[in-house]
């Protein structure tokens, strides 16, 4: 006795065929749109909401590329005709495409409100201050102070009689630390390490910077110079 079942199955290609064909269609015509807004909105990523009598539509691009467009309906639900994840249900790709002219349309107006919206902004600015004078003088300073520091090294090279050292002082309350390389200054630093560099290898520093050191650097000199006057007194302490 057989069982098996007699039943008409009916296929659902031709229906898939269809979708699939109306969901590629309108990947390459939202597409176009979403490579617009990325131009307009000067950005790899966004995305856009624009309402229709029908609903809503949301198209999300990221690298000018469209990611999803959302159709919400105002009897409610969502369906998103382009998505990465899943093609939609038949029924609701039909309900939505009944809208996607009124989409495009919604798309052209948003489009059309920009122009003109930078004919008056004015592209007369007021000329530029140059820094030339105000760098010229930072420089100045800065070599004068890397002068110095290079000949308090060298005086402390000669003292030390190794190659590597440094001299610590503190000038109104901050560190000041002299690194020297032989008889050349590595680094004049103020301030501990998270500090400001006078003089280093790298960048100068800034010109506020200088303007606010620059008198304690003095302070600096006369520390040095203290400081070998008490060697000298040291020294000659010294009989033979």
């Amino acid at each position: 006795m057989s069982h098996g079942l007699d039943f008409d199955i009916t296929e659902t290609d031709r229906v898939a065929e269809e979708r699939d064909a109306v969901v590629s269609a309108v990947t390459q015509h939202a597409g176009e749109i979403a490579r617009e807004l990325a131009l307009l909105q000067g950005g790899d990523y966004g995305q856009t909401t624009l309402e229709t009598n029908g609903g809503e539509w949301t198209l999300k691009y990221e690298a000018g590329d469209i990611q999803y467009l959302r159709f919400k309906g105002n009897s409610g639900g969502e369906t998103y005709v382009v998505s990465s994840k899943q093609p939609p249900d038949p029924e609701d790709l039909a309900d939505a495409m009944r809208d996607y002219e009124a989409f495009v349309r919604a798309y052209n107006r948003y489009v059309g409100s920009k122009d003109g919206v930078l004919d008056d902004v004015s592209t007369d600015f007021p000329p530029i201050s140059t820094t030339e004078s105000v760098v010229a003088e930072r420089d100045r300073i800065v070599g004068r102070i890397r002068d110095i520091a290079d000949t308090i090294a060298g005086e402390l090279h000669r003292y030390d009689g190794v190659d590597y050292g440094t001299f610590t002082t503190r000038v109104s309350g901050q560190r000041w630390e002299l690194k020297r390389d032989h008889s050349s200054a590595s680094y004049l630093r103020v301030g501990g390490q998270s500090g400001t560099y006078l003089v280093s290898q790298y960048e100068p520093p800034s010109a506020p910077d200088v303007r606010e050191l620059a008198d304690d650097f003095r302070g600096f000199v006369e520390a040095y110079n203290d400081h070998v006057d008490e060697l000298e007194a040291d020294l000659s302490k010294v009989t033979l």
